[in-house]
Order: C-alpha cells, then structure tokens, then sequence
C-alpha cells in the first residue's frame, strides 16, 4: 500500500469517526486536507471530496433527527404538564414559557379571542419589556396577529417592520418597535374550527422560521388550546360550585328562619289561647328574642318590662 493510498484511507476512516462522535461540522474538512498534504492523488482527493460531502449530509441529518427527537420529547413533557395543571393562569404561563424555550425565541406572548369586542388581545408574555407591547389589542385581520386569528392558518416574517404583506396600524407597529421585535411567528390556538387565541415565537433580529420551527409551534398550540379549554371549564365549574353553594347556604338560612318564624307564631297563638296576658306575652317574646324588651300601649304608658331596667 503506498503512502498517498494510506492518507486517503486514513481520511476515509477519519470520515467515519467523525459522523460516529458528531464531530463539529467544520472538522469534516481536515481529513481531506492532511490527505492532499500527504500526497494524495486527484483521483483520491476526488473520492475524498464526495466522501466529505456525503459525511456533511449525513451530519446534518443526523443533528436533525436529534434535534426533532429532543423537540419530540420536550413537547410531550409539555403535554403532560399542561395536563397536569388546573389554573388557568398556570396554564398560560406555562405555554408561553415553553414556547419560547422549544423555538429558543427572545420573546414569547399569547393572545386570547374577546368575543364581545370581537378582537384579540394580549394575555401572557414572556421576555418582553414593552409595556405598550403588553396591552396591545388586534383587530381581526390586523397585523400578523389579527390575520392568524382571522384565517386559522400559521404565518410568519423574518422581519415584520417591513413586511407588507400584513396590514399594519400605528398601536400595533409602535407596540412591536417598542419591543425590538424583528422575526415573528404567530399560529392559531384552535379547538376545532373555533379560533380561541393565538401563541407566538418572536426575535428582536430578523429570523427565518423554518417549516420545522412552524410545525413544533403549531403542534404546541394544539395541546395548549386543549388545556386552555379544559382550564376554563374547570374555572367555570368551580364558579358554579361555588355560587351553588352560597345560594344553598342562602336557603337554608331563610329555611331556618321561617321555621323560627312560624314556631314563635304557634307558641305564641297557643299563649294567647290558653288567656296570657300581655307580661306573658312580653316575657316570651323577650326570651324568644334573647332580650330585653319594653311593651307601651297606644298612650305610651306601659304595659310590661322584660329584662329592662327603669330609667330614672
């Protein structure tokens, strides 16, 4: 075997080893050239060329297996502790936290429908710093945000400053410069064909968002529309309970009333029926009462005392 044949092996094998320890994709060019350096024919160095081009495909799809796996499981620990929680406001930080660590995005903010201003408006952030941002309203159709919530579908800009595909209004276009937001994705949070909000991933440098970092986004929103709805209800049912529970401890308090009412009633007809007279009367009265008490007749002189003392 001779020397120039034994480089290129070398390199071949060099090759290999990177892809099996995932070598940094700059090292997969070393091998070729200590090959040229050792005198490896144009032949060989053809060979090796192809043989580095073929490694770096093989890399890079080797990293995004790993990184859709590592995005796999990290959205379904996002499912299970959407799942997990009952509050909603719990529910949406969660969401958006999560959001913004799955895209590794600046900021991260959601949305939610008003269906009596029949707009969206902001909910929860996470990284920004705007407090102009952090009110901000969108009409359907306004900005990139209002057009997902209006058309149910993803869109995203690498730069929404200058993106005139969406249509922009002053508050929404100072909120986002206030922010420093370049890059924006926006999905819609769905629950059926019923649009109940929307989740974003946002840069404060332009960024491309590839149909990968799309679909994580989307496939987040759709278990975070389903907790959202389950959180609300939940709410819903507590609030019920609870009003429930008071209009229950409200009936039997006027329950317990009239049953007081109509047993001092008969007490006192049974008195009046057996010839009682008005101190029998007073002093039934006072005790029913748990008090003192004073009777005048219609001349203001008086009649009986209970439990009263005479004022001097």
């Amino acid at each position: 075997m001779d020397t120039s044949y034994g480089a290129a092996a070398r390199a071949a094998g060099r090759l290999l080893d990177l892809l099996a320890r995932g070598g940094a994709a700059e090292e997969f060019a070393r091998p070729a050239e200590e090959a040229r350096a050792a005198g490896a024919c144009a032949d060989e160095l053809a060979f090796l060329a192809r043989a580095t081009e073929v490694a770096l495909t093989v890399h890079r799809t080797l990293g995004q297996h790993r990184r859709r796996e590592a995005e796999l499981e990290a959205l379904f620990d996002t499912a299970g502790d959407l799942a997990a929680l009952r509050d909603l406001d719990s529910v949406l930080r969660a969401i958006v936290r999560r959001a913004r660590t799955l895209l590794r995005s600046d900021v991260a903010y959601l949305t939610l429908h008003d269906p009596a201003a029949g707009d969206t408006y902001m909910r929860v952030t996470e990284g920004s710093v705007s407090a102009a941002f952090q009110q901000l309203r969108l009409a359907m159709g306004d900005g990139l945000g209002g057009l997902v919530a209006q058309t149910a579908r993803p869109y995203a800009s690498t730069d929404y400053r200058t993106d005139t595909r969406f249509r922009h209004v002053p508050a929404i276009d100072e909120g986002v410069a206030e922010e420093g937001l370049c890059g924006i994705l926006g999905v819609p949070l769905r629950l059926g064909t019923r649009v109940i909000g929307v989740l974003f991933a946002a840069d404060r440098a332009p960024r491309e968002f590839s149909p990968e970092a799309i679909a994580l986004l989307a496939s987040l929103a759709d278990h975070a529309a389903i907790a959202i709805d389950s959180a609300r209800r939940l709410e819903e049912t507590r609030a019920a309970l609870a009003e429930l529970d008071a209009a229950n401890r409200t009936a039997r308090a006027q329950s317990a009333a009239i049953s007081r009412a109509a047993e001092t009633h008969d007490r006192l007809m049974d008195l009046v029926l057996r010839g009682g007279g008005v101190g029998d009367l007073a002093r039934d009265i006072a005790g029913i009462l748990g008090g003192g008490l004073v009777v005048h007749g219609a001349d203001g002189e008086e009649l009986a005392r209970v439990r009263c003392p005479t004022l001097v």
